[in-house]
């Protein structure tokens, strides 16, 4: 049986002290909200952290709420199962309902949190094993090694991002909350990643995501769909989140498919999203945006099924979402 390693646990009543206890406890510090994916790293012995900040009792990172123009503000302590059932979310974007809803099972979407699957660790086959036997290959560079056993001859870690929730923050043009011990900011969902296994956020250690602002949908249409190797519990092995807005004549205005579970952040397809735009959501359209996207997608051995059979379901699935949103439409 896998142990948790010994910790002091900290429990702030808000955001601005979680940040101070973070920027002041040392680099071996971590938040935790839900737990249900830094802990088994934990048990792992992925990381050690000697101090955890909870986040559980700060009320002021939970609950959902629409603002009169439409915003929608979702709180990042609110679990996956709040979500889920939240009539605000579902009305006023249902994908992010839908992502969340495909999040593993339901005891652990009681648990997890909106901030714990936006900013959850990245995904490696080298780096997800017990410690014995990551010790009997020699580690990897995520796990302090000097080599990426995906790669290699590489330089960086090329562990994928495995959050439902990321795709369609960035689908939709959401924005994030960060609080930390200097203050807050805002930053677009997209700039909350980098394209690097091991340093895959862009918030400093201080900060804490306290919030997702979704903007007025306007029109927007939006789903998410996913692949994984079970109908539940496991991680994406492909997310794909896709959004349009058309016009009255069914013209695309406006088109974002973003993947996950492909690359080490979110993954914008600007070509297929421009094929889009101006054309009707008809067969042949769909087909070339289709095309487009999964040119875009890489993906490596780095977790179940091959790269081949990942990258085709691209095209695949990326299919499948636009021509559900022409049926919504």
């Amino acid at each position: 049986m896998m142990r948790l390693p010994p910790f002091r646990l900290l429990r702030p009543r808000t955001a601005a002290e979680a940040a101070g206890l973070l920027a002041s406890s040392g680099t071996d510090t971590l938040a935790v909200a839900g737990g249900t994916d830094l802990y088994p790293n934990m048990k792992r012995r992925q990381v050690t952290p000697r101090t955890l900040v909870s986040l559980r009792g700060i009320d002021e990172l939970r609950g959902c709420r629409a603002g009169e123009d439409g915003e929608l503000r979702i709180g990042a302590g609110t679990t996956l199962r709040q979500l889920v059932a939240d009539p605000v979310v579902t009305s006023h974007a249902p994908a992010l309902a839908r992502a969340a809803a495909l999040v593993s099972s339901p005891q652990v979407r009681t648990v997890a949190t909106v901030g714990g699957n936006l900013c959850i660790d990245t995904r490696c086959n080298y780096y997800d094993l017990p410690e014995g036997w990551r010790a009997s290959i020699g580690f990897c560079l995520k796990a302090g090694s000097d080599v990426c056993r995906v790669a290699p001859g590489g330089e960086r870690c090329w562990a994928i991002s495995s959050s439902d929730l990321a795709p369609v923050a960035v689908a939709l043009d959401a924005h994030v909350r960060l609080v930390g011990a200097g203050g807050e900011r805002m930053l677009p969902a997209a700039e909350l990643y980098e394209d690097d296994g091991i340093r895959y956020l862009g918030k400093r250690p201080d900060e804490i995501l306290a919030d997702v602002i979704v903007p007025p949908g306007r029109g927007l249409r939006a789903t998410y769909r996913k692949v994984r190797q079970r109908g539940s519990i496991d991680f994406p092995l492909l997310g794909v989140a896709a959004a349009v807005r058309t016009s009255e004549d069914g013209a695309c205005e406006e088109a974002r498919i973003v993947l996950g579970a492909v690359a080490s952040r979110p993954v914008r397809c600007l070509e297929a999203e421009q094929a889009l735009a101006g054309r009707r959501l008809e067969p042949g359209a769909i087909e070339a945006a289709a095309e487009l996207a999964a040119a875009v997608a890489k993906p490596m051995e780095n977790t179940d099924l091959t790269p081949l059979y990942r990258k085709r379901m691209v095209q695949v699935h990326v299919t499948r979402a636009l021509a559900e949103l022409t049926e919504l439409g």
